[in-house]
């Protein structure tokens, strides 16, 4: 630092100025490189991963048996806050590959491309529309991938999959993290045959960006079919007799003069040369009718184009076509991406049983062929309904790419929330588990010790911890004069903080913190009561899409808040529509009243604060399985009304209502409860089913 520099920052301090923020990146130097991207807004790699706050996983569903060493994971919620509580599993070696190895083998991303630009959805609206740009952004995803690092195991590998607007700044973002020296390579994906723009080059590729975490990581080659055109040119020959009759061939030489060894001279038919191979293996070949003769009588290997892998795959794809709209794999969610794309990258860059981890889950495309090719995984998504799309798909895979052929039966897995929590479950949990949970919701180290013969639980920012136990306890209340019992028991001996985590009904003052001797003893409440002095940021909401173009918006939620199911007063009754002859079943939004804590803050909305309803045509009494999707935009342009064919209607269905919190109301409904005439109109197809 200059002298006259540090003068400044003395004076400024003197008068009571606040420092300027471009001052923070001579004051606190990042690492030394050779070149950065600097911009406002962009934090420090530590402070990055101290600031984040985890959040602990809960499970909200499992799909089959887990198995002790490992369970695939599929987690809703924010990918920073989320990605914190995966570092820690992997530093408690709980984020294992098949090998034993910590840590993900392969991460695939394809974040929102912050272009601003439309992409057509499934009803012919634009997809999604970035609203983070310029610095906002490339801080977004810095930050993710600061974390996307850590989580790689020492041989692990980044796929960064983006368009042509923003590329260069991640590019620069990228060798900053993993080191200019870590870049493998830059993949151009044509993703969509040329169209017509007389004012510029037609855009028609994504880029991937590929970066290893050390100088060992996976490559498998793979290789591309030979061209019709190739094969005529080069393989000339086509053979005439035997089990390989009509198979094309060149032929390759077999002298070895000039090879290292000498080579094996000997007479064959007539013709005496060194031979690259012995005459044993000459004999071979001749037996096997591998041998091609010149017009001298110079024996030549047959090369049969069958028998070789094909072209070693360059870094230019054409030949890997997106989802079109007849293809058997397509969800109709937004940018969905083909399963053959992904099944080059997990074949090339991972090995079976190695985890193969997406941040950005979406459609869950990365899942779907990882579970296809015998790897591990783990996805991350902040939407409910990428949720709820994956896990319809991880349950009806074909076994084939592009979802054919046979039905799969899908490995275990589990669903888990992290920053939105089902409070009645938690209170269930045993007390261990109850415990663990509730230090990690806080942030809390789990450091069991005694102070003043006090047995407490953790530390927070170097204070003690005590998680009441209610269940030992039941109808015991914390009130004011409790915490002057533990501090006449502990005293200073604590220093300046005290937290007490429990749940909030069972304590009996408002106030967040009371002061008692020097020292302040905080209440953790559960659900949470926030507390500004010990965050740095205020706590956001996951916010759900009410709009189709909404659907990949990018996120960045802080905190966590508890399930509260909103209020829906709605109807479903047998119509007639305008325009049809057939009576259809017609859902009816009447009333809709959403319940969320925002910035400490216990609030309520109403129809504007709907997001989107979901539903299960034939539920099975267990499993939501997702088949149609209507957004609030598209529901309130029809009245809060949408219609479904009463032969798609199995004996009971599922509706889902979905606020822009990420909070539900389900409900089930018989189909005959909501009419006769429609019970006797199942009945009659029933019968007709079964004379065919």
């Amino acid at each position: 630092m200059k002298d006259d520099f540090r003068q400044m920052v003395i004076d400024a301090l003197r008068r009571g100025e606040d420092l300027p923020t471009e001052w923070s990146r001579i004051l606190f130097p990042p690492d030394k490189q050779e070149y950065e991207l600097v911009y406002h807004g962009k934090e420090r790699k530590e402070e990055v991963i101290r600031g984040t706050m985890g959040v602990p996983l809960q499970p909200a569903s499992s799909f089959g048996k887990n198995s002790a060493d490992w369970h695939n994971k599929l987690i809703f919620g924010d990918n920073l806050q989320a990605m914190k509580s995966l570092l820690r599993m992997k530093e408690r070696n709980e984020l294992v590959n098949a090998d034993g190895s910590p840590g993900v083998k392969l991460i695939y991303i394809d974040p929102p491309f912050a272009t601003k630009q439309e992409f057509r959805g499934s009803k012919e609206q634009k997809a999604y529309q970035d609203k983070i740009a310029g610095a906002q952004f490339v801080e977004f995803m810095r930050k993710r991938l600061v974390f996307l690092y850590e989580l790689l195991a020492d041989d692990g590998c980044l796929y960064f999959h983006l368009d042509t607007k923003k590329i260069h700044y991640m590019k620069v973002v990228l060798d900053e993290i993993f080191g200019e020296e870590r870049f493998v390579n830059e993949v151009i994906w044509k993703r969509t045959s040329a169209h017509s723009d007389s004012s510029l080059y037609a855009n028609v590729h994504d880029t991937l960006l590929l970066y290893s975490k050390s100088s060992k990581f996976t490559f498998n080659q793979q290789f591309t079919d030979y061209t019709e055109a190739y094969i005529a040119e080069r393989y000339k020959h086509i053979e005439t007799k035997g089990p390989r009759k009509g198979e094309r061939y060149a032929d390759d030489n077999l002298i070895g003069t000039g090879l290292r060894g000498g080579g094996y001279p000997y007479d064959w038919k007539g013709v005496f040369r060194t031979w690259r191979c012995p005459i044993d293996t000459m004999r071979k070949y001749a037996k096997e009718n591998k041998l091609y003769y010149t017009r001298n009588g110079v024996a030549r290997i047959k090369r049969f184009v069958k028998d070789l892998p094909g072209v070693p795959l360059s870094d230019v794809w054409t030949d890997v076509n997106p989802v079109n709209s007849q293809a058997a794999e397509r969800l109709d969610y937004p940018t969905q991406k083909s399963e053959s794309l992904l099944e080059r990258i997990i074949k090339t860059s991972s090995s079976e049983g190695d985890i193969v981890f997406d941040a950005f889950a979406g459609s869950g495309t990365s899942l779907a062929v990882a579970e296809k090719l015998g790897r591990r995984w783990a996805g991350i998504d902040c939407g409910k309904l990428s949720i709820y799309s994956i896990q319809k798909r991880m349950l009806n895979l074909k076994e084939k790419i592009g979802n054919k052929g046979k039905c799969l039966s899908p490995k275990p897995f589990t669903v888990y929330n992290a920053g939105l929590y089902d409070f009645s479950t938690l209170k269930q949990l045993p007390w261990f588990e109850w415990r663990f949970f509730a230090l990690q919701l806080f942030g809390c180290k789990e450091e069991p010790h005694s102070i003043g013969g006090l047995k407490l639980d953790g530390k927070l920012k170097g204070a003690s911890v005590l998680v009441f136990n209610h269940q030992e306890n039941p109808g015991q209340r914390i009130d004011e004069e409790t915490i002057h019992d533990i501090h006449g028991a502990v005293g200073k001996k604590i220093g300046n903080r005290f937290f007490i985590v429990a749940p909030r009904g069972v304590f009996d003052f408002q106030q967040d913190y009371i002061d008692c001797g020097g020292v302040r003893y905080y209440a953790l409440r559960i659900p949470y009561s926030v507390i500004n002095e010990l965050h740095s940021r205020e706590f956001s909401a996951l916010q759900q899409p009410n709009d189709e173009t909404a659907v990949n918006d990018t996120v960045d939620a802080v905190g966590f808040d508890f399930i509260q199911p909103p209020l829906v007063d709605w109807s479903i009754d047998l119509k007639k529509r305008k325009g049809k002859k057939l009576e259809e079943a017609c859902l009816q939004i009447k009333d809709f009243e959403s319940r969320a804590r925002l910035r400490g803050k216990d609030t309520k909305g109403g129809l504007e604060t709907f997001s989107m309803l979901m539903v299960d045509f034939n539920y099975n009494g267990a499993v939501f399985d997702m088949d149609e999707t209507h957004f609030a935009h598209e529901l309130e342009a029809h009245e809060w009304q949408t219609w479904f064919k009463l032969d798609r209607l199995g004996e009971n269905i599922m509706v889902v209502f979905l606020d822009i919190y990420g909070n539900e109301a389900r409900e089930v409904v018989a189909r005959k409860s909501f009419s006769t005439a429609l019970a006797e109109t199942s009945k009659g197809q029933a019968k007709s089913k079964k004379r065919s």
